[in-house]
């Protein structure tokens, strides 16, 4: 059993990302432990804080990063960018210094958005912004899913067999590319 800890980007309730989250763990193969590490308690970095006693929520995190074998991060766009709460996590992951939480630990993105570009733009960023934390991101295939607000049902779940299908493939090639680095 392989542990992905998976990144919802979005901190709305009601997120599409939040709702292809719980989709996900429905559709992943069973050699996919899938679990979500939280990120909207973080308090923004801050280097004043990397004491011997962080902020607690930090060191839950990073443990959280740690404990897993693998990352999954689902991401909305904002602005043609990562959330801010996002790159809040990885810059709290990276720190301190020669201790990143991130290093060498295999990843996949997803992005998704209401628009036409599936959140190319922040799914672009998180990719370049991971590489230079020395985390390998699955290159292929790329998931960028268009359109949200048509692949969910008024109760959040994923009716779009296609998505669903695509989806199962994506799940499966991670977790091949996850075994690459065991």
């Amino acid at each position: 059993m392989t542990n992905v800890g998976f990144i919802v980007g979005s901190l709305r309730k009601g997120a599409y990302t939040r709702m292809l989250s719980r989709a996900i763990v429905e559709i992943a193969p069973p050699s996919l432990q899938l679990t979500e590490i939280r990120i909207g308690e973080l308090p923004l970095y801050n280097q004043d804080l990397e004491t011997d006693t962080p902020p607690p929520a930090w060191t839950t995190f990073r443990n959280q990063v740690k404990s897993s074998d693998a990352i999954l991060f689902i991401t909305p766009e904002y602005n043609r960018g990562m959330p801010g709460g996002v790159k809040n996590a990885i810059d709290v992951g990276s720190r301190p210094p020669k201790q990143s939480a991130w290093r060498g630990k295999p990843a996949a993105v997803i992005s998704l958005t209401p628009g036409k570009l599936g959140a190319m733009g922040a799914h672009q960023q998180l990719r370049l912004t991971l590489s230079v934390l020395g985390v390998p991101v699955m290159p292929m295939p790329e998931v960028y899913l268009a359109e949200a607000g048509k692949l969910f049902d008024g109760d959040g779940k994923l009716v779009s067999e296609d998505t669903s299908k695509l989806l199962s493939s994506m799940l499966n090639d991670f977790d091949t590319w996850i075994g690459r680095f065991k």
